[in-house]
């Protein structure tokens, strides 16, 4: 499907790795200019030249919310614009919700909520000018169904997804739409650090029968910042191969 996104202008934070690496990829791909941010600059090359020329790599720490205010307005400076903003960031470490630390709590507000909301004010105001944006954010299926051993995570990402829903009403009328993507287990590093010798428990607890393609869900974040998908937003879409069990 022609998605109608060439020559948009993409930022995709934390991508230099895992789904956000795999979302800029499906972004490239439709021709979009993207620009990518990372920490390390090795790792940062890399992915910038598994992602093609004319990518745009930026190195930025999203954890914090001047980094990612940064991010976003040096995305916005080199690439003339923009058109699209993916926020994204690594997860916090895991823990029950009784024994995770309070600071804990704070970190992944600050690494999860806090920086999303500073991305979505820094790029806001110029979509609305242009009266044509899409915002998304990558959070997780612990948004809509807690997962217990990751209390700090679920706590700041359902925050994320109030936020956005709150956004998307306040700017619909200007032809930018505001979603999230909540993603279930995919092969990423984070999977493999978590579940290392869980793989084939996790895909047998799936019901489709296994662990998700990053690929597959790169596409299905790019749909959802294309052209025909200007009557969705407010929406937390599910990719998850049917883990979440709950009807809502």
């Amino acid at each position: 499907m022609e998605l109608g996104l060439k020559q948009r202008r993409a930022a995709v934070a934390a991508a230099t790795a895992g789904l956000g690496l795999a979302t800029a990829k499906a972004l490239v791909d439709e021709g979009v200019q993207v620009a990518i941010c990372g920490r390390d600059p090795e790792r940062l090359a890399q992915a910038a030249a598994l992602l093609g020329d004319g990518v745009v790599a930026i190195r930025a720490d999203v954890s914090n919310t001047d980094g990612a205010t940064a991010f976003v307005a040096e995305a916005m400076e080199r690439l003339g614009g923009l058109d699209i903003l993916v926020a994204n960031a690594g997860g916090p470490p895991g823990g029950m919700a009784s024994s995770t630390p309070l600071d804990d709590y704070r970190s992944a507000i600050e690494l999860n909520l806090l920086s999303t909301i500073a991305m979505c004010l820094a790029a806001v105001p110029s979509m609305r000018e242009q009266r044509w944006g899409r915002i998304l954010a990558i959070t997780s299926i612990g948004a809509r169904q807690p997962i217990p051993f990751l209390a700090a995570s679920v706590t700041a990402r359902t925050g994320v997804t109030g936020f956005l829903k709150t956004l998307a009403t306040e700017i619909a009328a200007d032809g930018v739409t505001v979603n999230s993507i909540q993603p279930g287990s995919h092969l990423t590093d984070r999977l493999r650090s978590l579940h290392a010798d869980q793989l084939d428990a996790l895909s047998a607890d799936i019901p489709v029968g296994f662990v998700g393609d990053p690929a597959d869900f790169g596409a299905a974040a790019a749909f959802l910042c294309s052209e025909q998908a200007r009557f969705i937003t407010g929406t937390s879409l599910l990719v998850d191969g049917g883990a979440a069990r709950g009807l809502i």
